[in-house]
């Protein structure tokens, strides 16, 4: 232990110019470390007394290999055998935030990989921790202090502390609880830790590069709602429009309407006609060509659902026209991740986005559950929402320095055909990080990548397999974005191109339809003009997107 500490701030001590060789001697460090621990230095029961702050221990027990019931969730398959920790933590007299830590048992890959949550959370994602661990990490995650489903928000009602718990301080106690419960099973802290989530998820990852920069080296941000308050406000202007005249409701019957006449003016325009508009911020489609010439039909809009299906891709906007938060970009209205899950619903304000919507005033700003998202006043809202849960929910501050300062790296990613949370939100929080921190920088540190016919952190009619979640490209691991951030974390290779898979079905197990590559934002993949365009290997990441306009943060 001793030689290996000493041979550690060897590495840590050598200059700038002997950067290269201290990377080889890490990698080498590891593996000799890896190998010269023992597989653990305390029996998982033994964990039951491990002392946290504010935290009691539940679960201690060694789990053997194969199928692995969770406490909900369904059945695990082909479990490898681990240590789980499960305990609460309270931070505050209204806090009972649930976590899980699991621990392999053998060939612990000697990093740590955090889960993030979805929606408003209110559960462990046991299916996203089994992947981590079959994988070879040390992984934990939270319910962030609540149990309910993710669009609930009934929970927050006149609970102040545990908005506070769901909006930050549920993954930071985990994480650190966790890294607390590696070192003590394992006699050695993690190597490294990351993490990797998307939507809610992606607003904790923010949240986490800005105010608890010590707690990851590598962070994996995913269509991050991290204008939370902006994002929902926003939406009042979507709801006013399309559902506050029933005129103007835009059934989900018409979705495919929509699709094909945004299809007919823009999938061409990169010069590959595919079912995919590559760089959304060209295609300037007027919905004014659906306007039903004749009688009302799935094939046409009046000309009240025409003005609402302008305001929807035109975004939120304040009673004197100023942007709250950027519309959504045409080109992936249809699928089963499209529109007619996140904006139109099955009948008027049925979808996934009128409910975050209304929780959301209902119980963490107003406090009253009769508001009404039909009545309200969108400039009272905003106020509001930023007044009274700014702080604890958004995560839009620029400065990352500290991050940077102590190595972190942080790779953002969007799909261009989001439903839920516009693309171009994600596009101005990373214009703000140049802006505040230079673009030379930023440039060692963060990169973005829009995944064209991506909708929601997955699917869509591009592809949208590239590493994130888990997942694999049809090129293997080492082609995606999680490999990617790795080797820039540990090697200080700086990610370029990832190449994301179309699967058949959205099915693996089926083989690959289509690959493309992702070019680092601002660059986008261009065909070459000759050769098979589902093949990757003939597009060439190239040029500059335009650079859409946006409510700064």
């Amino acid at each position: 232990m001793k030689m290996f500490r000493r041979f550690r701030a060897t590495i840590d001590m050598m200059p700038a110019a002997m950067r290269p060789l201290a990377a080889v001697l890490s990698i080498l460090f590891s593996i000799a470390a890896a190998s010269a621990f023992p597989a653990t230095a305390a029996t998982c029961e033994s964990l039951s007394g491990t002392n946290l702050p504010n935290t009691t221990i539940t679960t201690a027990q060694s789990v053997p290999a194969g199928t692995f019931t969770p406490p909900y969730g369904g059945s695990l398959e082909k479990m490898p055998a681990f240590c789980r920790v499960a305990g609460v933590i309270k931070p505050s007299s209204d806090s009972y935030i649930r976590f899980e830590v699991w621990l392999p048992a053998s060939g612990w890959n000697g990093r740590y990989l955090g889960v993030g949550n979805g929606g408003f959370a209110g559960a462990i994602d046991f299916h996203a921790m089994a992947g981590n661990l079959k994988r070879g990490f040390a992984t934990a995650a939270t319910d962030t202090g609540h149990e309910g489903d993710s669009v609930d928000a009934s929970w927050a009602y006149k609970h102040p502390e545990k908005v506070i718990d769901f909006g930050y301080r549920g993954l930071h106690e985990t994480t650190a609880n966790a890294k607390r419960i590696i070192q003590a099973f394992y006699s050695h802290p993690p190597q490294h830790a990351y993490f990797d989530s998307c939507s809610d998820g992606g607003r904790e990852a923010l949240m986490e590069a800005q105010r608890f920069p010590d707690d990851f080296d590598g962070i994996l941000a995913g269509a991050p709602a991290n204008f939370w308050t902006h994002l929902l406000a926003g939406g009042l202007g979507a709801t006013h429009a399309m559902f506050g005249n029933p005129a103007a409701y835009i059934s989900s019957t018409k979705v495919p309407a929509i699709g094909a006449a945004v299809l007919s003016a823009c999938d061409a325009q990169d010069g590959v006609k595919d079912g995919i508009v590559n760089d959304p911020t060209k295609c300037h489609f007027d919905p004014s060509v659906l306007l039903c010439k004749g009688p009302d039909s799935r094939s046409c809009l009046t000309a009240p659902q025409v003005e609402a299906l302008k305001k929807l891709y035109a975004g939120g906007r304040t009673s004197h026209g100023v942007s709250i938060f950027p519309g959504v970009m045409p080109g992936g209205e249809t699928g089963p991740g499209g529109w007619s899950l996140w904006m139109t619903g099955q009948a008027p304000g049925a979808s996934l986005g009128a409910g975050f919507l209304e929780n959301y005033f209902r119980y963490m700003v107003f406090d009253d559950p009769a508001w009404n998202p039909l009545t309200a006043n969108i400039d009272t809202a905003e106020q509001t929402a930023d007044e009274k849960t700014a702080h604890a929910l958004n995560a839009t501050d620029p400065d990352l320095r500290k991050f940077q300062a102590r190595g972190g790296k942080l790779i953002l990613y969007h799909g261009w055909n989001d439903p839920a949370i516009s693309p171009l939100n994600t596009i101005n929080y990373y214009n703000s990080v140049l802006a505040a921190m230079g673009a030379a920088e930023a440039a060692k540190f963060v990169r973005l990548y829009m995944v064209p016919g991506m909708q929601h952190c997955i699917g869509g009619p591009g592809p949208s397999f590239f590493g994130q979640l888990g997942t694999t490209t049809a090129k293997g691991p080492e082609h995606g974005v999680y490999t990617a951030l790795e080797d820039w974390v540990e090697k200080g290779d700086a990610p370029r191109e990832i190449i994301a898979t179309k699967y058949f079905d959205g099915d693996p197990g089926k083989g690959a339809q289509m690959t493309r590559p992702l070019c680092a934002y601002p660059e986008i993949a261009k065909y070459k003009g000759s050769g098979d365009t589902n093949d990757y290997t003939n597009f060439v990441c190239t040029g500059q997107a335009a650079h859409p306009t946006g409510h700064g943060q």
